[in-house]
């Protein structure tokens, strides 16, 4: 993708940027979302190199799972990662990768939810949901409630204490694990011990300040959002009533929710939005834990993990679960 800002206001946006970021963003490339076919190839192009350079940690154990739907289909596909002899008791994860809800796969996170495994002996149920706009809403959300619940069914085979089970995903995925929080609380039949929401995708309308802000052409920017809503909603992006459980934004009561972390950089096109979601969650008495990160951009983290921005957010994310895994322990 060129860049086709005047060379001024790109400039500009990028003096912003924490320089251990800004020579990752002046080489990524940008999600071009008029060609999802090409976007999802180059997605799982980029996912095969990562996983050559960074092999899986030895103590991880990773199955992939083919398991019960419960409304539209037949079946959902998981992948399960898990620590060698996993302990009986063990917190449990439902993470949902992200990707706009168009592009992406469940093992490209192989590499991220293998160090909450191993740091946190957790077991992890990743989501392989069903992508847009082919299978628009409320297709991938159903596969996450399938795993939910597979999950909570199957928890003494798989090793999972089912008083600690959170929901977890970064980007779309943390919009949908916020939805699925949502889903859940209001379905009545799982309990779910704590969010863990990474710069969420919570808002359909784009109607913030940070919405318009972000343009640079290489980063995940209001262009390329309204293409990825329109494709997840469907019939419903032209003016039909939008489901909280797509858009978070669009509930009106957040009591009753698990507590939440939510972390989002400075320069995210999310910024506004997950910071009006934390605020209206501890309005509703949901104990929430929100960082902002100067100076970072939309995945910043897998842009540059050495940098100290990116490690501060991995440490403050980790300790966030931790921390949510032994109260839950403590209680239960």
């Amino acid at each position: 993708m060129t860049d086709r800002l005047p060379r001024d206001e790109i400039a500009e946006f990028e003096a912003r940027i924490d320089p251990e970021l800004l020579d990752a963003v002046r080489r990524k490339i940008g999600v071009d979302l008029t060609d999802i076919a090409r976007a999802r190839e180059f997605f799982r192009a980029a996912r095969v190199a990562a996983n050559q350079v960074k092999p899986l940690d030895p103590h991880v154990q990773v199955e992939e799972r083919v398991i019960p739907a419960l409304s539209d289909r037949a079946q959902v596909t998981v992948r399960l990662l898990y620590p060698t002899g996993r302990p009986e008791g063990a917190p449990g994860l439902i993470w949902v990768h992200g990707g706009g809800h168009v592009v992406g796969d469940a093992e490209s996170d192989d590499p991220l939810v293998a160090e909450f495994v191993k740091s946190l002996g957790c077991v992890v149920v990743s989501v392989e949901w069903r992508r847009s706009p082919e299978h628009p809403f409320p297709a991938a959300i159903n596969d996450c409630y399938a795993a939910l619940h597979w999950a909570y069914i199957q928890n003494a085979s798989l090793g999972i204490d089912p008083a600690r089970i959170a929901v977890g995903g970064a980007s779309s995925g943390g919009g949908s694990a916020a939805g699925l929080a949502l889903l859940a609380r209001d379905r009545g039949e799982i309990p779910i011990c704590y969010q863990l929401l990474t710069y969420p995708m919570l808002d359909d309308r784009d109607v913030t300040h940070s919405a318009h802000a972000v343009t640079h052409p290489r980063l995940w920017n209001r262009a390329t959002n309204r293409l990825a809503w329109q494709a997840y909603l469907g019939v419903a992006a032209s003016g039909e009533p939008v489901s909280p459980y797509a858009a978070p934004t669009r509930a009106t009561n957040l009591t009753g929710l698990p507590p939440a972390f939510i972390g989002v950089g400075e320069l995210d096109l999310f910024l506004d939005e997950d910071i009006e979601y934390a605020q209206r969650l501890l309005g509703a008495g949901v104990p929430t834990e929100l960082h902002v990160y100067p100076g970072a951009v939309h995945g910043f983290e897998g842009l540059a993990p050495g940098s100290d921005v990116a490690q501060r957010f991995a440490r403050d994310r980790m300790d966030a679960l931790r921390r949510a895994f032994d109260a839950g322990h403590a209680t239960s």
